[in-house]
């Protein structure tokens, strides 16, 4: 009986496998820590328009606002990825853009298509 005591004991003060009583604020910051080992990166994005879309490597993600950092950026997994916002009556924004395990914030000005000026006596 003496070994079962001593396992009480240890699992008592270290705790035992498979407990499920952990606070969720434990869970959390283990969650926290398993994603920053991740070499993926998060985007913040601050548009100008804000309803611009955005796509992360040819698919729709949403509107740049979404993606302003409050709660969260765009999240870009491991290698090179193409960032582009668009909006009709816009000139597409596009950049490329490699997580390295921090946040990046990206300022995105999209320019009004048709409000070029041409010098004076030349043909656009």
């Amino acid at each position: 009986m003496r070994g079962w005591g001593w396992a009480t004991m240890v699992c008592g003060v270290l705790g035992c496998a498979g407990r499920s009583d952990e606070p969720a604020t434990m869970a959390q910051a283990r969650e926290l820590l398993r994603n920053a080992e991740s070499p993926s990166g998060d985007v913040v994005l601050r548009c100008d328009p804000p309803d611009g879309v955005v796509f992360l490597d040819g698919v729709a993600q949403g509107l740049c606002s979404d993606f302003r950092g409050a709660p969260r950026g765009l999240r870009v997994g491991e290698g090179l990825h193409q960032i582009e916002v668009k909006k009709e009556g816009y000139w597409p924004y596009t950049t490329y853009i490699e997580p390295h395990k921090a946040r990046a914030v990206l300022n995105v000005q999209l320019r009004p298509m048709g409000t070029e000026k041409t010098p004076e006596g030349s043909t656009p």
